[in-house]
C-alpha cells in the first residue's frame, strides 16, 4: 500500500516519501506549511489513492481530545428517566461515538484526518497520546475497550499556531509542506486548468511572486488563492499582455483574490504612488 499521488494532486517526492514511511512505520504523519498548501487535502488524496474511506475530524478551539472517542448525553438520560423512557435501562443508548471511535470500530482501514490540530487547547495532543499509541481505548460508562480492528492511516495538520508538545511529536512522522516554487506552481495551474494559455500562466505566476515577494506584505497569497486568481483571469477573459505591469506600480487585476487585508492593499497603494511619482 503506497501512495504515489493523483493526477488531481501534484505530490512533490519528498511528500510521497513521508506518507509512505507514516503507513510503513504505522505512525501518525503530521503535515505542517503555510495556510492554503494542500495540507487537508493530501489526506482526501491518499484516501482516494488507495481506495480507502475518509474519516474528517476538524478540531476547532473548543474541541476536547475525549469528543474524538465519545461523549455520554447523561443530561439526555436524565429527561428521559423523568418521562419515563424504557431506554434509560440501557446506558448504551446514551453514548455518542466519536471520530476515532468510528474509524477504530470500521470494517475496513480508513484514512482518519485531525485537521488543523493547533486550534485546540495545549493539552489536547497529550490527550491523544495513548489512545493513537494503543489503538484502543476505555469506555468507562460500559466497562468495555473499543479497539481498531484496522489500524487507520492518520494524518494530522497544523498550521503551526502553537507549538505541540514534544511526547506527541515523538509519536508522528514530520513533514513540512513547502511552498512551491513556480515551475511545481505552474504544474498544479495545469492540473486545475488544464488546456490554459501558458503566456497567462507566466504572466500571472510572475505577478503572484512579486506580490509574495513584496517587502511588508502582512498575508501572502497562498497557493490556493493563486489557483482562485488565475480562475478569475480565465472567466474574465484577461490577456497575459494585461499582467505584465509590475504590481508595485498599480494593484493587480481581481487583487481580492490575492490580498486580504486594508495594510497589504495600502502597501501596494503606496507603491503605485510612489511609482508614479517617480514617473
Amino acid at each position: 500500500m503506497r501512495f504515489t499521488g493523483t493526477e488531481s494532486y501534484v505530490a512533490g517526492k519528498d511528500l510521497m516519501v513521508a506518507v509512505n514511511a507514516a503507513i510503513t512505520l504505522e505512525r501518525p504523519l503530521l503535515v505542517k506549511g503555510e495556510p492554503g498548501t494542500g495540507k487537508t487535502e493530501l489526506a482526501f488524496q491518499i484516501a482516494a489513492a488507495l481506495g480507502l474511506r475518509l474519516i474528517q475530524w476538524t478540531v476547532k478551539s473548543t474541541t476536547k481530545a475525549a469528543q474524538g472517542l465519545y461523549e455520554y448525553d447523561a443530561v439526555s438520560r436524565l429527561r428521559d428517566s423523568q418521562l419515563g423512557d424504557a431506554r434509560v435501562n440501557d446506558i448504551r443508548n446514551y453514548i455518542r461515538p466519536g471520530k476515532l471511535w468510528e474509524a477504530f470500530a470500521s470494517e475496513e482501514r480508513v484514512v482518519l484526518l485531525i485537521d488543523e490540530i493547533d486550534k485546540a487547547d495545549i493539552e489536547f495532543p497529550n490527550d491523544l497520546l495513548q489512545e493513537l499509541d494503543r489503538m484502543a481505548f476505555d469506555v468507562y460508562e460500559t466497562d468495555e475497550t473499543i479497539s481498531a480492528k484496522h489500524r487507520p492511516i492518520v494524518i494530522i495538520t497544523s498550521n503551526n499556531e502553537k507549538e505541540l508538545p514534544d511526547a506527541f511529536l515523538r509519536r508522528c512522522f514530520f513533514h513540512y509542506i513547502q511552498f512551491p516554487d513556480p515551475e511545481t506552481l505552474a504544474r498544479i495551474v495545469d492540473v486545475h486548468h488544464p488546456g490554459i494559455k501558458q503566456d497567462l500562466v507566466r504572466a500571472a505566476l510572475t505577478q503572484f511572486y512579486e506580490i509574495r515577494e513584496q517587502p511588508g506584505v502582512k498575508k501572502k497569497p497562498s497557493t490556493s488563492e493563486a489557483l482562485d486568481w488565475i480562475r478569475l483571469l480565465v472567466a474574465e477573459d484577461i490577456e497575459a499582455k494585461d499582467l505584465r505591469e509590475s504590481p508595485s506600480k498599480g494593484l493587480p487585476k481581481l487583487a481580492g483574490a490575492l490580498l486580504k487585508n486594508e495594510q497589504d492593499v495600502h502597501l501596494f497603494e503606496r507603491l503605485a504612488f510612489m511609482s508614479r511619482g517617480r514617473g
